[in-house]
C-alpha cells in the first residue's frame, strides 16, 4: 500500500530548461584546468565527535576545485560499540564488523533511494576490508561494532549530463575519504587499532593535447582531465608499512607490471598525505 502521506521526490534526475539567445555562441566550460601538481592532495577539514550520542564519530570535508564546476566531498561517519551481540548468536572469538555506506538522496545529480545499491554495498565491502586489517579484533570476543557512514554531497560532477556514467570514477575518492573518516572515528570511539588507516586514490590520466602522454596523478577529478584511463585506491597503515585493501579499476595491459606497481605507490603517498591530517586532528581532540 503506498504511503499517502509522505510527497517523495522525483525517482531520477531533474534537469531546469535552459533557454540561448540565438546570436549568443555557448562557451565551452565543462572542463577545469588542474592547479595543483601531481602528487598534491586537496585541503582536507577533519573533527571527531560530531555526533555525542554514537560511541564515536567524524566528519570529513575535501574542498571543491575552483569555479563551481565540480562539488566537494563531505562524509559523516558514526561508530556503535563495541556491544555486546545478541545471546542467540554464535560464539565468536573477534569482535563482529558491520559497515553500512550509504548516499544521502541528495548526494549526487542521480537521485539516491532509501534502500543501498550495489554500488553502495561494494563500497561497504571494500570499507570492512580495509578496516578489519587495523581493528585488533581479538579484544573484544563476542560483541560487535557498526561503522555507518553517510555520504552528504559526492565529488561529482555537476556539468556532466545525464546521458553520462554517473559515478564511475568518484567511487574511488569517495571509499579513499570513508577509509579516513572511518579511522577517526574508530579512534573517537577508543577501539585499538594496530595504527591509523588512511585512503588515496591515484590515476593514469590523459591530459589535452596529442604529444601528451599517459601521466599518474593522486586525487584525481575526471573534470580536469581529458580521459581517466584507470585508478587504483589503496588503504594503508603508515607505521607498519601495510596495504589493507587496494582496489584497481580500468585498463592497463597485465604484462606491463611496473606500472601497476607505480600506482600503488603513488596510492601509498595519497595515502600518506591524508593520514597526516588523520593524526594532527586526533592529536588536537585528545590532546
Amino acid at each position: 500500500m503506498a504511503d499517502r502521506r509522505r510527497i517523495n521526490g522525483p525517482a531520477g534526475a531533474t534537469l531546469p530548461p535552459v533557454y540561448l539567445n540565438e546570436d549568443a555562441q555557448p562557451s565551452d566550460d565543462s572542463k577545469i584546468s588542474r592547479t595543483r601538481a601531481a602528487n598534491a592532495i586537496r585541503k582536507l577539514y577533519l573533527k571527531t565527535g560530531v555526533t555525542p550520542s554514537a560511541s564515536g564519530s567524524a566528519y570529513l570535508e575535501i574542498e571543491a576545485p575552483g569555479g563551481g564546476a565540480v562539488s566537494g566531498l563531505k562524509l559523516s561517519c558514526t561508530v556503535h560499540g563495541p556491544r555486546s551481540l545478541p545471546r542467540s548468536t554464535p560464539f565468536s572469538p573477534h569482535i563482529i564488523l558491520s559497515t553500512h555506506v550509504k548516499y544521502a538522496p541528495f548526494a549526487t545529480k542521480q537521485r539516491h533511494g532509501y534502500l543501498r545499491d550495489p554500488m553502495e554495498r561494494d563500497l561497504g565491502t571494500h570499507l570492512e576490508a580495509a578496516l578489519r586489517g587495523a581493528i585488533i579484533a581479538d579484544r573484544w570476543p563476542k560483541s560487535g561494532v557498526d561503522v555507518i557512514i553517510s555520504i552528504i554531497e559526492g565529488d561529482q560532477d555537476r556539468q556532466t549530463s545525464k546521458s553520462q556514467e554517473l559515478g564511475s570514477w568518484e567511487t574511488m575518492n569517495a571509499l579513499a575519504g570513508c577509509i579516513t573518516v572511518a579511522s577517526a572515528a574508530l579512534a573517537d570511539a577508543g577501539i585499538d587499532c594496530v595504527d591509523t588507516i588512511a585512503g588515496g586514490v591515484a590515476a593514469l590520466v590523459k591530459d589535452a593535447g596529442d604529444n601528451n602522454s599517459p601521466r599518474i596523478v593522486i586525487d584525481p577529478i575526471p573534470l580536469e582531465h581529458e580521459k581517466i584511463l584507470s585508478a587504483c585506491c589503496v588503504a594503508y597503515l603508515p607505521t607498519r608499512d601495510e596495504v589493507t585493501n587496494l582496489w584497481f579499476k580500468g585498463d592497463l595491459p597485465a604484462s606491463d607490471m611496473e606500472l601497476y606497481t607505480q600506482l600503488v605507490e603513488t596510492g601509498i603517498q595519497a595515502a600518506k598525505s591524508a593520514n597526516l591530517v588523520l593524526v594532527e586532528c586526533l592529536h588536537e581532540t585528545m590532546g
